[in-house]
């Protein structure tokens, strides 16, 4: 029940979305479900429509947990995907955009049920906003604003008069905003002010504006309360962490959060867009007259852990009392928020972590599956690729200590540029593998928490930041790794950005991100890596070419002018060149493998020789050593040599790599006849990479074209799917193992092509020993159930 007659509408319409939708339609509105906080919802109107804001429940998702298996796609994706494809779903227009890095999965998603289900869900878009800034940003958001308004014209109703609806929506919002400012004074709860907002972006306009002018004419009674909190952290989709928190006695008075009073001005956070300043946030605490500020973060939220590092010292630094939470407005309050709320100056014990080293191992680095045996290695062509990762990384050393410029870049960053500039660089994902193998996750897990960072939170993207603080000689993995002078990452994943920031602060390298697009269209197709190397060009779209061109354009000019380098583009076609020809020897090698039956050699022998030299592709020495394996690997499997003499059962992995246990993938071959033939990494290879520049097309663009799909191959439903059931099937498994990271789409793809799955309960990274034998048992039986 509303504490006030003037509170009843909104209440009544935030709480009961569903009930509302229905009762709108009764009323002759044309509702459009708009998943987005950054919705264009003034456009939306202009076209005769109701925007109607879609968020997740805490419905039970019965149809998404029977097409999932119950695993792999988040609480928060089930619900979306329940509301829009379930049983009793109406066929409403529906409008997704990308204000996290969840949705283009969702909308991925969707395209692909669509498209098994012959396509009985009502019109469906996605918009792709960049919010980085930028003239590139300005230029690729103007073309998706174009496509958005001609698929609302499509839908029957001439798009009418935008500036006029632009101008009611600033009116709305300027008066939920002096709404929302009577909780200075005490007479709106926190509580309120969220469900208020959520019921300005369900009710048609003229609604919410009468609501609004009755509450500010006879605003509710104040409230007191002893405690009270301005809060920040996850975005807030419900109620619950609201009610939860006024429930025990305190208030919420302001918040940082895409669903709280930023929205009314138009200006949210956003996931995937910059965190807002300490300072900046701490006046607006200040201003909201909280005593204390909350850093509450939903489970799962890779983004918010790395901002709580800059909000408590800046919090410290004044004097105002500062928690950050784990915890999802649900069941139980954790113990360091109740005590915080009974008093926050009482110090605050944090919670053991999440994942703790194993102080028995070496370097107190993290227990492996078993103790870590040395893998058997069949090739000779791989035999001197440590030596040479361990001469050229001496070099590179050598080379930084020198004064060269040293840069470290993301795996799904584009590094031609800095082969073609000869700039040293080492690769992220690269360096966390060394982390691994040498046994010192463990310690770079402690380096990171000891400096307020999480430790848990994307560990394999995070290394590169660990060793700036790691000055144990000793321990190092090959000496460390130097500081850089140069990052690049593409914001692939909400916590890039912010990991990407917090290095670049600790280490005052100069930072580039790439900003992330992804794929708008409804219908793609489905075998795209026999398109992808020569003709990309007319199979990807080309507005996400032109914003990776010009951005790839934008680095080179930065780098020209830190480092005094010259960009040379008949160099650069060299590099690109050599790469093509790197990966085509790739792709003869899978398919030499696939076709060999017993298979010559394992993913021990494929993935660290396709991986090292992926690492430095660019160069002649890793075209020359692809062509080796090639070589090698033809003369065994001309000769009958077998990875495995008895081999009785072909396995797929799904996943990254364990590399610090690559004896893993041995342990059944002389027990069951089981081996692994085949992985991401020298499947990617060969179909990923590749983008040919004849035909007078530019080598720049042709890299654009590589990195804009980067990521869609191995996660995007349709394109991942279909690609991983066509590895299967040429490679002839007969069952696939899937890591906790796998995508559901990809999993579910394959066992609707008839290729059991084996889910593991385990990551590439934290692996702990006490999963061991669960883990080997749950191989086991998997086994034998396919030699049945």
């Amino acid at each position: 029940m509303a504490r006030h007659p003037t509170l009843a509408p909104l209440l009544t319409a935030a709480d009961d979305p569903a009930g509302t939708l229905e009762a709108l339609r009764g009323q002759g509105y044309r509702p459009l479900r708009l998943l987005g906080v950054d919705g264009p919802r003034a456009l939306v109107r202009a076209a005769g429509l109701l925007p109607v804001r879609l968020v997740p429940t805490t419905a039970p998702t019965p149809m998404m947990d029977a097409l999932m298996g119950g695993a792999g796609l988040s609480v928060r994706g089930k619900s979306l995907l329940e509301q829009l494809v379930g049983d009793g779903a109406r066929p409403d227009p529906i409008l997704i955009t990308s204000a996290d890095n969840e949705q283009p999965q969702v909308f991925a998603a969707l395209r692909e049920l669509a498209r098994e289900a012959g396509n009985r869900l009502g019109p469906v878009h996605f918009l792709d906003l960049l919010h980085g800034g930028g003239e590139q940003a300005a230029r690729y958001n103007a073309v998706r604003f174009t496509q958005l308004r001609e698929w609302l014209a499509g839908l029957g109703t001439p798009v009418g008069d935008v500036a006029q609806a632009e101008k009611d929506e600033a009116r709305l919002r300027v008066l939920l905003a002096q709404a929302l400012g009577l909780r200075r004074a005490g007479q709106l709860t926190g509580a309120e002010a969220v469900r208020i907002v959520a019921a300005s972006a369900i009710l048609p306009p003229e609604q919410v504006e009468a609501s609004l002018s009755a509450l500010l004419a006879d605003p509710p009674p104040p409230v007191t309360a002893a405690q009270t909190l301005f809060l920040t952290g996850s975005t807030q989709e419900d109620f619950r962490l609201y009610d939860g928190l006024e429930a025990a006695g305190t208030l919420v008075v302001g918040e940082a959060q895409d669903w709280g009073r930023p929205w009314c001005a138009g200006v949210t956070p956003l996931a995937r867009r910059s965190p807002d300043d300490p300072h900046t946030l701490i006046a607006a605490a200040r201003a909201a007259g909280a005593t204390a500020l909350l850093h509450a973060m939903r489970p799962g939220d890779e983004a918010a852990p790395w901002d709580v590092k800059p909000l408590r010292a800046a919090c410290t630094a004044i004097g105002l009392q500062f928690l950050a939470v784990t915890w999802d407005g649900n069941g139980q309050m954790p113990p360091a928020l109740t005590t915080f709320l009974a008093d926050p100056v009482a110090p605050v014990t944090p919670p053991a972590p999440a994942s703790s080293p194993n102080p028995d191992r070496p370097g107190g680095g993290r227990a492996a599956l078993k103790p870590p045996t040395r893998s058997r290695k069949s090739l000779s062509a791989v035999a001197n690729f440590g030596q040479f990762q361990r001469d050229w990384f001496a070099a590179l050393r050598e080379q930084v200590a020198a004064g060269a410029p040293l840069a470290v870049v993301n795996a799904n960053a584009p590094q031609e540029i800095l082969r073609a500039m000869d700039i040293p660089f080492v690769v992220n994902q690269w360096w966390a593998s060394i982390v691994a193998a040498k046994q010192q996750s463990g310690r770079y897990f402690s380096l990171l928490r000891d400096r307020d960072y999480p430790a848990d939170v994307e560990a394999y993207s995070a290394q590169g930041l660990a060793a700036a603080f790691d000055d144990d000689t000793e321990n190092a993995p090959w000496g460390g790794l130097p500081r850089p002078d140069f990052l690049a990452a593409v914001t692939g994943t909400d916590a890039t950005a912010r990991i990407f920031r917090q290095w670049a602060m600790e280490t005052g390298a100069d930072l580039y991100l790439y900003q992330r697009s992804f794929d708008s269209r409804w219908q793609i197709p489905t075998d795209w890596w026999e398109d992808l190397p020569g003709d990309w060009d007319q199979h990807l779209e080309p507005e996400r070419l032109n914003l990776m061109e010009g951005e790839l354009r934008a680095h080179v000019a930065r780098l020209e002018t830190a480092t005094g380098k010259r960009f040379d583009p008949d160099r650069f076609a060299e590099v690109m060149d050599l790469v093509n020809e790197q990966e085509e020897w790739y792709r003869r090698t899978r398919d030499l493998i696939a076709a060999t039956h017993p298979a010559p050699v394992s993913i021990v022998d494929t993935m660290p020789a396709t991986m090292v030299p992926q690492w430095h592709r660019g160069s002649i020495w890793a075209r020359d050593a692809a062509k080796a394996l090639y070589e090698e690997v033809a003369a065994r499997a001309a000769a009958g040599d077998a990875a495995c003499p008895n081999e009785r059962v072909r396995l797929m992995w799904v996943g990254r790599g364990l590399w610090s246990d690559m004896a893993f993938y041995q342990r059944w071959e002389e027990s069951h006849g089981a081996v692994f033939v085949c992985s991401m990494y020298l499947s990617l290879a060969a179909d990923g990479y590749i983008r040919h520049h004849d035909r007078g097309r530019d080598p720049i663009r042709a890299l654009a074209a590589r990195f804009v799909t980067m990521g869609d191959e191995l996660r995007m439903p349709t394109w991942a799917g279909a690609w991983h059931v066509r590895d299967a099937r040429i490679h002839g498994v007969h069952g696939a193992v899937a890591l906790t990271d796998a995508d559901p789409f990809v999993l579910r793809a394959l066992e609707e092509a008839g290729i059991p799955v084996l889910r593991l309960d385990l990551d590439n990274y934290n692996q702990e020993s006490a999963d061991a034998a669960a883990v080997d048992r749950a191989v086991t039986r998997f086994i034998e159930g396919l030699q049945t």
